[in-house]
């Protein structure tokens, strides 16, 4: 397919820290010992999208991520890393690579995004539409308590997570209305103009923008030039192009765009089921029927466009990095029910132990675990449901639980590490006690200290 891929890959994102840093931005993250940008671009080469464009915020940042691509990726994949300034947000991101994009279509994929969908599916439904925006809905993740680390697998207490509101056609093919974040916070009120344009709607709640989309090129520019405040690409540009869709929709059913008040009908989010909106005005075919009559022109004289989505089957996985809990949900779920995803081969007790790694006695790690490359653990030691990096020194008798370890880690005899993650070149003296931390980089925790949630990195 001649689509331009571009992949916005992040920084040093502030959600992250103390895990990321200008040496280890975000995409060089390491899931299942793997930097996270590794899943999309394997993804991206499975659906043969070879030529890519990485962006990345912050020149240092881009240099590392640079220097890690043309390693792994030498002859296999045609890509161009991007630096573009920190904290200019999506919009900004593909504002400052425009004079690269040159194909029709260009295929924008979030680099935190862990997900075995095709995005080569999304590419074809969006050319099948001939969409202006075609947009990958994915079923909303469960997520753990904030205490989910500590708790085990069978434990937590597990809820969906409130992500977005979403109103879809009754083909499920268009997407006619889109509210994202802090808008959920109160009640959403829809102009019943607008309900009255699309004639049927259906508002669906169990869903998440998976920040994968298809857009028309000369589309995304020309509204990314004429909304220089435009930041986000999810909550600004995809809700505009939706509301102009519907725009040529009202006056297409000679509807004021406008009405006085009471022309909302609200919504309220404390209704947790799946809502429908079925409206009684059925002078018009609805939204989905005269579009499967073929391309129309407005009242205004204009042609209508279309806002699409690819909705991914529940079976499929699909995550984002964007968080501390999702990193260690997405770590734990790559190296048990996702191992699909991983690219490793799991051993006859559902783990991965790098034939480089040596075992003490009696230590036992167990499935769903991994232990990196020339990594060493001393006598008496357990681990369960845990990531541990490549060239660690693990002392005797210490229990690591539901916690990621990164590269060149030290833990001293004795050491309990429960729901926590712990950054390159750690050094952690005899008996410490670590329960829901983080551990930046090169930090040292003196011997016998004991802490609970707390952030522990250099000034």
């Amino acid at each position: 397919m001649d689509f331009q891929v571009v992949v916005l890959a992040g920084g040093t994102s502030n959600k992250l820290l103390p895990l990321v840093s200008k040496e280890v931005p975000k995409p060089l993250l390491p899931v299942a010992n793997r930097p996270v940008l590794s899943y999309v671009l394997e993804l991206l080469e499975l659906s043969n999208l070879k030529k890519i464009i990485v962006v990345v915020e912050g020149e240092e940042e881009a240099l590392h991520v640079g220097g890690w691509i043309s390693g792994a990726y030498v002859d296999r994949l045609n890509v161009e890393v991007a630096a573009v300034p920190e904290d200019v947000g999506t919009a900004g991101a593909i504002r400052a690579i425009a004079h690269h994009l040159t194909a029709e279509d260009i295929l924008v994929v979030s680099g935190d995004l862990v997900s075995d969908v095709p995005p080569g599916a999304i590419a074809a439904a969006h050319r099948r539409h001939d969409a202006v925006v075609t947009a990958m809905l994915c079923p909303a993740p469960v997520s753990g308590s904030s205490e989910s680390g500590s708790s085990g697998g069978k434990d937590k207490t597990k809820k969906v997570g409130r992500h977005d509101l979403i109103g879809l056609d009754p083909t499920t093919q268009f997407l006619l209305y889109i509210a994202t974040g802090a808008e959920l916070e109160k009640d959403v009120r829809i102009q019943k103009s607008i309900l009255r344009a699309v004639g049927q709607m259906e508002i669906r709640t169990d869903l998440m923008d998976a920040h994968l989309y298809a857009f028309k090129r000369s589309v995304l520019l020309e509204v990314l030039d004429q909304k220089p405040t435009f930041r986000s690409l999810k909550q600004d540009v995809l809700p505009y192009l939706v509301r102009s869709q519907l725009r040529s929709e009202v006056l297409f059913n000679g509807a004021p765009q406008t009405e006085e008040n009471g022309s909302e009908k609200v919504i309220s989010q404390s209704n947790e089921q799946m809502l429908s909106q079925i409206l009684s005005n059925a002078t018009h075919p609805t939204f989905h029927q005269r579009y499967a009559m073929g391309p129309y022109c407005s009242a205004s004289g204009g042609r209508t466009h279309k806002c699409c989505v690819y909705i991914a089957e529940s079976s499929k996985y699909c995550a984002r990095l964007n968080s501390i809990q999702a990193y260690s949900d997405i770590n734990r779920d790559v190296i048990g029910e996702a191992s699909h995803l991983s690219g490793y081969s799991f051993s006859a007790h559902n783990n991965i132990i790098h034939p480089s790694a040596e075992l003490g006695a009696k230590t036992t790690v167990g499935p769903h675990c991994m232990l990196g490359e020339g990594s060493q653990m001393s006598d008496k030691c357990s681990v369960k449901r845990s990531v541990i990096g490549r060239h660690c020194r693990i002392g005797a008798n210490v229990k690591i639980v539901n916690s990621i370890v990164m590269n060149h880690v030290t833990v001293g005899d004795g050491c309990s590490i429960q729901g926590s993650v712990i950054c390159s070149n750690v050094q952690l003296q005899e008996r410490v006690v670590l329960k829901d931390c983080q551990v930046g980089a090169g930090f040292v925790v003196t011997a016998g200290s004991e802490y609970k949630g707390e952030v522990l990195a250099k000034k």
